[in-house]
């Protein structure tokens, strides 16, 4: 049997590579190459946007009547691989990949036909309002509140923290809860909060590594209008278990997983052009392949969830084991790349590289000026970025416990 692509998708994806050649400004493809983080910044993810947007091609995944491409599955996947090979950067996913999809699964009309037109614009930036100082994996424990005044508002009070880019949002996705109940999941609603609001004050939280990407959020008696509640009052449990399906398992690692592990191959080809007298180059070669071997497995299933999802299906609990799978895998090659980087990967050099926030007393990249080969650059930042990987969107010990209930019965 012979898998290959069709006449039909092989016109497809020469389209896409056209389309990528010719708007993937020198900029764009230095921020992909250098990037350390999950996101690139914001000015790099607007740029991209606002490409993305203007030739349509922004949300394959979403409905066409509400912006969707009406592509097929092979389609997306093309699209999807294409990006990583042409070295885009990344989009934010907290509106278009999680907030869109909820408003278009939960959201009454009104707030389809306000809110997703400007998030596709970029006229709104979201991020999300999940975690808490005492209630991280264990979400259903938040305790910002929301309580009903007399009239049509809620007036909200509570810390959120590790909020990404909540620096550039001007609006916030929040889990409140609204009642107090004997089951924790009960009594939460999901809530649209305009980050302008009297009320609001963002704090940055700076990493060791000095990037500004997380924050606190502090909300102080904001007022916010009950029609900005999605899905019933008090229901917000159920949306947001909608939501995080997206966030686990709404996109596909693999492309990404193969472009990087191409950059490894050329990092060992060059890293032992001149003999491997103790073998660690052969052994690092090994656990590429086994880590291959991984990633067609993971591949099967991505397919499998993305024909879901074509159809108006969630990704359900397979995107439990595709966020376990995916984030374990992607730190096993940052492990590879570490290795085989050498002593190389130990140079600090942040401003040859593209975090994904402002690194103060450090500027982009543009000159190729860095200690060692281009190809070390990245490899010690992007491997203690991906640490964080196993944690957030839920710990992986959390998916593990949702898939032998969902999937095992347990």
């Amino acid at each position: 049997m012979r898998i290959e692509w069709s006449p039909q998708d092989r016109a497809f994806r020469d389209e896409v590579r056209a389309f990528l050649d010719a708007s993937l400004t020198p900029e764009l493809r230095l921020a992909g190459s250098r990037l350390t983080s999950v996101y690139g910044d914001h000015q790099t993810q607007m740029a991209w946007q606002k490409i993305l947007h203007a030739r349509g091609w922004l949300v394959p995944a979403w409905p066409v009547e509400f912006g969707g491409c009406g592509w097929s599955v092979t389609q997306r996947y093309i699209f999807a691989t294409e990006l990583t090979a042409a070295g885009a950067p990344p989009l934010s996913p907290m509106g278009i990949g999680m907030c869109g999809p909820v408003l278009i699964g939960h959201g009454t009309p009104e707030q389809q036909a306000y809110f997703l037109p400007r998030m596709l614009s970029g006229e709104d930036f979201w991020c999300q309002g999940y975690s808490e100082p005492q209630s991280g994996s264990d979400l259903a424990t938040l305790q910002m509140s929301a309580e009903e005044d007399d009239g049509d508002h809620f007036i909200c009070n509570g810390h959120k923290l590790w909020t990404t880019h909540a620096a550039h949002a001007n609006w916030i996705f929040c889990l409140v809860r609204t009642t107090r109940e004997d089951i924790p999941q009960k009594g939460i609603t999901f809530l649209l909060i305009d980050m302008t609001t009297p009320g609001v004050e963002v704090t940055p939280i700076i990493s060791l590594s000095g990037e500004h990407i997380q924050n606190h959020v502090f909300f102080t008696d904001v007022r916010v209008p009950k029609a900005n509640a999605v899905g019933p009052i008090g229901q917000g449990w159920t949306v947001a278990k909608h939501l995080m399906q997206f966030e686990r398992g709404g996109s596909a690692y693999t492309p990404g997983f193969r472009g990087r592990m191409a950059k490894i191959a050329h990092i060992l080809e060059a890293e032992y052009a001149h003999g491997d007298p103790t073998g660690e180059g052969l052994a690092l070669r090994r656990q590429l392949a086994d880590a291959a071997v991984q990633v067609d497995a993971l591949e099967a299933v991505e397919l499998r969830v993305m024909s879901a999802l074509s159809v108006g299906q969630a990704p359900g609990p397979e995107s439990s084991m595709m966020k376990t799978v995916g984030t374990e895998l992607s730190q096993r090659l940052t492990e590879i790349a570490l290795a085989a980087a050498g002593r190389y990967a130990a140079v600090h050099q942040p401003h040859m590289v593209s975090a994904g926030g402002p690194t103060p007393g450090f500027t982009p990249p543009r000159y190729n000026d860095g200690v060692g080969p281009e190809y070390s650059w990245t490899v010690a930042p992007k491997y203690l970025n991906d640490r964080a990987g196993s944690i957030y969107a839920g710990t992986n010990e959390i998916q593990r416990n949702i898939m032998a209930k969902a999937v095992l019965g347990l």
